[in-house]
C-alpha cells in the first residue's frame, strides 16, 4: 500500500494559502517519509482543479491508494491534519 498524500491546492495570489504552506511544512517535518505533500498552483494546472472539484483555495486534498479520503477547505491546522494522516500511514 501506498503512503498518503495530502495535495494543496493553492494559489499564489491568495492570502490564506501562505498560511497553509508553513503549516504543511511543519508536518511533513514531523510526519517524515510516512507522507507525501504536493502542491498544485490553480492557476496553473486547471485541469487538476476542475477534476478535484476544487472552487476554495486553499483545499486540501488527502488521498491514500488514489481515493480520496478526506477534503479541508480553507487553512487547517497541523494537529487536525496529523490525526487525519496517522492512521493512513502503513
Amino acid at each position: 500500500m501506498g503512503k498518503p498524500v495530502i495535495i494543496d491546492f493553492y494559489a499564489d495570489w491568495c492570502g490564506p494559502c501562505k498560511y497553509q504552506t508553513p503549516i504543511l511544512e511543519d508536518l511533513k517535518k514531523r510526519m517524515g517519509e510516512s507522507i507525501e505533500v504536493r502542491k498544485v498552483d490553480v492557476d496553473n494546472h486547471m485541469d487538476l482543479a476542475d477534476r478535484y472539484d476544487i472552487h476554495v483555495v486553499p483545499t486540501l486534498v488527502i488521498e491514500k491508494d488514489g481515493k480520496v479520503v478526506r477534503r479541508f477547505e480553507g487553512v487547517t491546522d497541523a494537529g487536525t491534519l496529523e490525526t487525519v494522516m496517522k492512521p493512513l500511514v502503513d
